[in-house]
């Protein structure tokens, strides 16, 4: 591929979205930094949460994925759904309530001090980890791209791309982030559908053709019976309920979008209308990596997993259809990282080190701290992105479920506890519990085999580690009078 060509598109992208910032970042304060004023349309909100929800790494694991696989993935969707309709109607319904700029303020009011603290640790934990897994693997692909002929080292690719992050979410935060997200999900889309038609068009087949092809190498299978095995369909649809809930509806980068939201309503119809269009969106992720597939098998090129979308995009196809490949990861990247780094900057300011609730501190002194806290975690993450160049995982997709099983658990068993019950936890004791459920879980996860035989702990560990915690938490917890007699 030509330099040329690839800089002059990627640097044309980048100039748009920094136009796109400075016209919505002007007059911007904390309160658009964190929240966007709470005026933002749902329906932009809705359509750039796509993008935020996918990533860098459903552009390229999903389809990878397809050969092993299947569309297995799509019973995990379908739980995705489920997931979406409780957090409309059960979790958003409480934050408006509240009217709360952090979601972790309700475990506050609802369960103490320290657990309010350790809720949004075990955001912030999980979010550095699993933000900085999907960076690490665009930036990777993005190297790899690059004409033999340069040599950029790759720390220094990962640093360009958190500076041109930085630059457009400096200022304007969540308000900025509405309108960059949904320009980025139509650029991301756009190359997806691209790159399907090229494939098809290149096999000379109709979609028809192609699906009757899946069938044949048994590509598109997508409810799996055994009850033992990894993929059991009922597995997976609670396993996608429960990642949906936790990754966004307990999630404060996700909520942060919602909750900007002017009105409850508005905010329903969004998160009901993403997870009806994204069981959409990653259906043609699957039926992408099917088609890749097909097209590998008559190329004779033995390429799977993660790497076959880049290989094929970048080597087998025409420059301007490489180029576009690329500005779609850039797209499916940037909602991702960006969202990540402002929601993170949002809940170590207000949850951590508490300036919200700091009445003397001006608000000039405010933003100061503010933008030196986002500047702290664009290095966080350009140290954790060399450290999994260091580990070189082949799926980066099953690091990040595995990171999200353990650190969104706690999470999951805290937000439920307060909800479903009205008992008084002893504050004291909850961060011991949050901690105690994840090292039980790798302890299940790690001898799973000697504890169940043949049946395989999947992505139901999220569900197993919330309900550890939600089991301790009962454990520590009574009513009024009881809570007082164990405190003396």
């Amino acid at each position: 591929m030509s330099a040329a060509l690839l800089f002059s598109f990627v640097f044309g992208y980048f100039i748009l979205l920094l136009v796109v910032a400075w016209y919505t970042s002007k007059g911007s304060n904390n309160d658009s930094f964190f929240i966007g004023n709470r005026s933002s349309n749902w329906m932009l909100v809705a359509f750039g949460m796509i993008g935020t929800s996918l990533s860098g790494v459903t552009f390229v694991s999903v389809p990878g994925a397809v050969a092993k696989e299947s569309f297995a993935y799509f019973q995990i969707t379908i739980g995705y759904l489920i997931g979406y309709f409780v957090i409309a109607f059960v979790l958003l319904p409480l934050y408006y309530r509240l009217n709360l700029t952090s979601i972790y303020n309700y475990l506050s009011g609802r369960l103490g001090f320290n657990s309010y603290k350790t809720g949004a640790s075990f955001f912030i934990l999980s979010r550095t980890l699993g933000a900085t897994a999907r960076l690490y693997l665009v930036v990777k692909i993005l190297q790899d791209a690059l004409p033999s002929n340069i040599s950029i080292p790759f720390w220094v690719t990962t640093l360009v791309i958190l500076a041109m992050i930085l630059l457009y979410t400096y200022e304007g935060g969540v308000k900025t982030i509405v309108w960059t997200d949904t320009l980025q999900t139509t650029f991301m889309l756009a190359g997806l559908i691209i790159c399907v038609v090229y494939l098809l068009s290149q096999m000379h087949l109709s979609f028809a053709d192609s699906i009757t092809a899946m069938n044949e190498k048994g590509y598109s299978k997508i409810f799996f019976t055994d009850p033992a095995g990894k993929f059991f369909f009922l597995k997976q649809i609670l396993a996608g309920a429960f990642i949906t809930i936790t990754m966004t509806g307990m999630d404060q980068e996700m909520m942060q979008k919602n909750i900007s939201v002017k009105t409850l309503k508005g905010a329903q119809k969004n998160v009901i209308t993403l997870g009806f269009i994204l069981m959409g969106v990653l259906l043609l992720f699957l039926f992408l990596g099917g088609v890749l597939y097909l097209y590998a098998s008559q190329q004779g090129i033995d390429v799977t997993g993660d790497k076959i979308f880049p290989a094929i995009a970048l080597n087998h196809m025409p420059q301007i259809v490489s180029v576009i490949f690329i500005i779609a990861l850039i797209s499916a990247l940037f909602p991702s990282a960006d969202g990540a780094i402002t929601a993170l900057t949002s809940s170590f300011c207000i949850d951590i080190i508490g300036m919200q609730r700091n009445r003397e501190m001006a608000d000039a002194a405010k933003k100061k701290l503010r933008r030196r806290v986002h500047l702290g975690f664009a290095f966080i993450f350009l140290l954790l992105v060399m450290v999994y160049k260091w580990v070189n995982e082949p799926s980066m997709i099953g690091v990040i479920l595995k990171v999200a099983a353990y650190t969104y658990g706690p999470l999951l068993g805290l937000f439920t506890f307060g909800i479903l019950t009205k008992r008084i936890v002893n504050d004291k004791l909850a961060p011991y519990v949050c901690v105690a459920a994840p090292v039980i879980c790798f302890f299940i996860d790690k001898y799973q085999k000697q504890l169940f035989g043949s049946f395989e702990v999947g992505l139901e560990l999220l569900v197993i580690n919330g309900l550890l915690t939600f089991a301790g938490l009962m454990l520590i917890s009574g009513n009024g009078k009881q809570q007082a007699a164990m405190a003396e």
